[in-house]
């Protein structure tokens, strides 16, 4: 096994799971489906319903294509996307560290996708099976504007917070 090829298969054994995960808790976790729509529409993603089962979804295939190997870029590219939304949405302003609410977490991953594409899923992988080889330059940048841009659409036509009341002062 080349270096190239171990350092694929452990990056992708570990972000495939863990994306996996995350999207299967929100829909089988503690508060469910539920209680993650509940928890989108007070994060202002409207309708959260919809997001809700989206992003459970997303993350899933994502988790599923990178721990697989198929693909790439696009199973980074969907986590490139996922990531951005959540730091825009539930880490925006909460400075770096996750255990502040920060965006340490999201930016980590994010940037381990794009790293994934440009390496490339390695020799063993479904894609290698395929006979489809994409690394480099070229894939990391799709994933990375990719994601990005799918990020900032949703945004833009769906994220609709409430807005930031002023606190009262005793004068």
């Amino acid at each position: 096994m080349k270096g190239h090829d171990a350092a694929a298969l452990v990056l992708r054994a570990t972000l495939g799971p863990m994306l996996f995960a995350h999207g299967w808790n929100k829909v089988a976790g503690p508060g469910g489906l539920k209680g993650t729509t509940a928890w989108f529409d007070a994060l202002g993603l409207k309708p959260a319903e919809v997001h809700a089962r989206m992003a459970a979804g997303t993350e899933m295939a994502a988790g599923v294509g990178i721990a697989l190997g198929a693909a790439n870029p696009l199973p980074a590219a969907a986590t490139v996307g996922l990531m951005t939304v959540a730091a825009r949405t539930d880490h925006r302003g909460k400075g770096l560290f996750v255990f502040k609410g920060g965006w340490e977490y999201v930016g980590v991953v994010g940037g381990a996708a794009v790293a994934l594409a440009a390496l490339g899923n390695g020799r063993y992988s479904l894609d290698a099976l395929t006979g489809r080889r994409r690394a480099g330059a070229k894939p990391a940048l799709l994933a990375a504007a990719l994601g990005t841009a799918s990020a900032a659409a949703l945004l833009a036509v769906c994220y609709r917070p409430e807005p930031v009341k002023p606190q009262e002062t005793d004068d």
